[in-house]
């Protein structure tokens, strides 16, 4: 992966006056975590504070556009993420980038046909196989959208995520929105029982690397 980009992930288990230690918000984030009425949610806020540290970022270097996503004022990329007891963030010095991290639970089996065409799924019999690797088109294409975060931007329709094994660790996907397609390298891992993806935007000519099919081991 390209040194200029970093990838960190927190697992909370620090309590929430510990994680409010040492950290200044600005008066919006302020509000923000104010208004916050889950403990956890809280802890989550000031867990990516920390993770922004080890960037050498303070909450101050942090701005949200009006469609809430986050910026860096230096210009450098960054995505955040925050699923139950698990935060991550992604900084990019100069590759557009998106985070997600979720928890595998059975819900996805209910929800896939609403951002994925399920027939795609058909071979898989393992409801748990099913269950992994439906969130991990779910997590990555959360980070495509964290990177192209227009309105409209439908996950069924507009975002594809190419097929993969579970074993490979990646895979790419890409953005078709009004006449225009942009393409992304996608990494992904599990742990006790939750699901990370993130993605990096490649170069506008990369629709034949997108193309190459995947050597596949597993379902």
């Amino acid at each position: 992966m390209d040194p200029d980009v970093r990838v960190h992930i927190w697992k909370i288990t620090e309590t929430e006056e510990a994680l409010a230690k040492g950290i200044s918000l600005t008066s919006h984030c302020q509000e923000r975590y104010e208004g916050m009425k889950s403990e956890l949610h809280r802890r989550g806020f000031l867990s990516i504070r920390h993770l922004m540290a080890l960037e050498g970022y303070t909450d101050h270097d942090l701005y949200y556009d009006t469609l809430g996503k986050p910026h860096l004022r230096d210009g450098s990329y960054i995505s955040i993420t925050h699923s139950y007891n698990f935060t991550g963030i992604i900084v990019s010095n100069h590759i557009p980038a998106g985070i997600d991290i979720e928890k595998q639970r059975e819900k996805i089996l209910k929800i896939a046909h609403k951002f994925t065409p399920v027939s795609e799924y058909n071979p898989i019999k393992d409801p748990i196989q099913l269950r992994r690797k439906l969130t991990v088109v779910w997590c990555g294409k959360e980070s495509l959208y964290k990177i192209n975060s227009t309105v409209g931007l439908s996950f069924l329709k507009n975002i594809d995520i190419r097929d993969f094994g579970l074993d490979q660790l990646r895979t790419t996907g890409l953005i078709h929105l009004n006449g225009n397609t942009s393409f992304f390298d996608i990494h992904f891992l599990e742990f006790e029982g939750s699901t990370c993806a993130f993605a990096l935007q490649l170069r506008s000519d990369a629709s034949e690397e997108y193309l190459i099919p995947n050597k596949k081991t597993d379902p």
